[in-house]
C-alpha cells in the first residue's frame, strides 16, 4: 500500500473527529440544506442524481436552489450561474444542473456564502447541495450518499479513490446505490437504501460515430455506448471536465477522417464543455444519463419530513 494513503486517512479521521466533537465549526443556513455527495473520486452519478432529485421536488412544488463550488471554473467568488454562460465561469456540472433544472445555481468556495447569497435574491425553500459530504463546515439537514459497484472493495486516496473511509457512511441519512448492488457494511445498519436504474438515453445516429468524453470513468460510458449496439469507429478518451480547444477539435476531426467514421458521440457534460466548438463537429450528438428512482414518492416524503416540515415545526 502507499504509504502516502496512511497519512491521508490519518488527516481525514483527525478532520472529522474535529468537526465532530465541535472543535471545527459548521455554519447554518437558514433554509434547510440537502446534501448530495459520495465517497469516492468522481463517477458516482452526483449529478444526475441531483437532476433528478430536482424533478421531483419541483414536481412536488417546492423551491429550491443548489449551491456547488463549481470545480473547474476560471473566476473566484460568488456567482450565480446564467445558463447561456460558459463552464470556464461557472464549472461544467453546474451550468448542466441550470440549464436542465431552470433553478437558481450559485457557486462559491464557499458553499455558506453562496447560500446566503441565495436566501437573499431567491424566494426558495430549502437548498441542494451538490458534491457536499465532505464540505462539513455548512450544516446539512440531510446528508445522501451515492456509492457505486467499485467503492465496496476500494481504498482511500492515492491508492484508491476513496476520500473517506467506509465507516464516515455513520453520517449519511439515506444511501443510494445502483438496483441489485448488495450493499451490506456496519456503518449502512438501520440507514434507508434507495436504489436507482441507469439508462444512456441515446439520440438516433449513424452506426459508427467516434465516441469521446472527459469524465471520470470513460470506460463506463464507452461500454454503455455498445451494450446500446453502436460500434465506435474509435473511443477517446480526455480527462475529467476537460476544457476542449482548437486542438482537441483538430484532432477529433483527423480521427474522424481516417477512420470514415459516421459522426461524434459524447455525454451531456462535455457538451457544456466544447461550447461553440461543437458547431465543428457534424452530425454531433449527445448521449444523456438518466436516473430513475424506486419508489421516489417515498424518498421525496423522507427529506421533506427532515427539512422543510421539521424545520416549520420546530418555529
Amino acid at each position: 500500500m502507499n504509504p502516502l494513503t496512511g497519512l491521508y486517512g490519518a488527516a481525514t479521521a483527525l478532520r472529522n473527529t474535529l468537526f465532530d466533537r465541535g472543535v471545527l465549526s459548521s455554519r447554518r443556513l437558514e433554509r434547510p440544506v440537502v446534501s448530495v455527495g459520495n465517497l469516492s473520486v468522481g463517477g458516482s452519478g452526483k449529478t444526475p442524481f441531483a437532476i433528478a432529485l430536482g424533478e421531483l421536488l419541483k414536481a412536488r412544488g417546492i423551491r429550491f436552489d443548489v449551491l456547488s463550488r463549481g470545480y473547474g471554473r476560471k473566476t473566484r467568488g460568488v456567482l450565480i450561474v446564467e445558463t447561456n454562460g460558459n463552464a470556464a465561469d461557472f464549472g461544467d456540472e453546474p451550468l448542466l444542473i441550470a440549464r436542465r433544472l431552470g433553478v437558481p445555481v450559485i457557486v462559491g468556495e464557499s458553499r455558506y456564502e453562496a447560500g446566503r447569497v441565495a436566501e437573499r435574491k431567491f424566494q426558495t425553500q430549502l437548498h441542494i447541495l451538490d458534491d457536499g459530504f465532505q464540505h462539513r463546515s455548512l450544516v446539512r439537514d440531510f446528508d445522501i450518499v451515492l456509492m457505486t459497484e467499485r467503492d465496496f472493495d476500494d481504498r482511500l486516496l492515492p491508492s484508491g479513490r476513496l476520500r473517506e473511509p467506509l465507516s464516515s457512511l455513520r453520517r449519511a441519512d439515506a444511501i443510494v446505490s445502483p438496483a441489485g448492488l448488495a450493499v451490506d457494511h456496519p456503518a449502512l445498519r438501520q440507514k434507508p437504501i434507495w436504489r436507482i436504474e441507469r439508462e444512456l438515453v441515446l439520440p438516433s445516429l449513424p452506426s459508427a460515430p467516434v465516441v469521446f468524453c472527459g469524465i471520470a470513468r470513460p470506460e463506463q460510458f464507452f461500454a454503455q455506448v455498445r451494450a446500446a449496439g453502436i460500434t465506435p469507429a474509435a473511443e477517446i478518451e480526455f480527462r475529467d471536465h476537460h476544457a476542449y480547444d482548437r486542438s482537441d477539435i483538430a484532432r477529433l476531426l483527423a480521427m474522424h477522417g481516417n477512420l470514415g467514421a459516421s459522426g461524434f458521440l459524447t455525454t451531456e457534460k462535455d457538451a457544456v464543455n466544447l461550447g461553440s466548438l461543437q458547431a465543428d463537429l457534424k452530425p454531433f450528438a449527445v448521449a444523456a444519463l438518466s436516473l430513475t428512482l424506486h419508489h421516489p414518492a417515498d424518498v421525496v416524503d423522507a427529506i421533506l419530513a427532515r427539512t422543510i416540515f421539521a424545520r416549520i415545526i420546530s418555529q
